[in-house]
């Protein structure tokens, strides 16, 4: 009976650091901070800035890693199939949930294989048109359009983007 009231009290000093010892320091490596999107656009300045401060706070490296594609759904699929250990981050856009309603397998499932962490920044739909164009105001432009079916046309970042969604319902007016 000793022998066990002596193990169980050495058990008991014992054990609250056995979790300290095996735990391990995080990050304990560099972080790969994924950007879906090519280099020059928001996403790239969004990400340098959010991973510059990442560095700054946790005083560790974070590697940018470029892995543009499919709207953003190749660097999307590489961060959902990475191991679950805070060591790949992903800085996504509103692709993120627009993909799987225009793709069959998008290469993910945005509820299941991630996790949010924090909204990094909101980033505005804005309408220009070049000065030659005979607008000044949104009005103005639905007009031209209505007098003119067929005639204009409109750029985004890429089929199934924010702003070709936008640039459609526009068209839809």
């Amino acid at each position: 009976m000793r022998a066990a009231l002596i193990c169980t009290a050495v058990s008991l000093l014992v054990a609250p650091g056995a979790g300290i010892a095996q735990g391990e320091r995080y990050p304990s490596k560099p972080i790969r901070f994924v950007l879906p999107f090519p280099a020059g656009g928001a996403t790239d300045l969004v990400g340098r800035t959010v991973a510059e401060k990442l560095q700054e706070g946790l005083r560790h490296p974070v590697v940018l890693d470029f892995r543009p594609g499919a709207g953003g759904n190749l660097g999307t699929s590489i961060v959902a199939k990475s191991a679950p250990d805070g060591y790949t981050l992903l800085l996504c856009s509103p692709t993120l949930a627009i993909s799987p309603s225009i793709y069959k397998n998008p290469g993910y499932d945005p509820l299941r294989d991630l996790a949010p962490i924090s909204l990094a920044a909101t980033i505005p739909t804005l309408v220009v048109v070049h000065p030659s164009v005979p607008v000044r105001t949104v009005r103005d432009l639905i007009q031209l359009a209505r007098k003119s079916p067929g005639k204009l046309n409109f750029g985004s970042g890429g089929v199934g983007s924010s702003n070709h969604l936008a640039g459609e319902l526009f068209k839809s007016l």
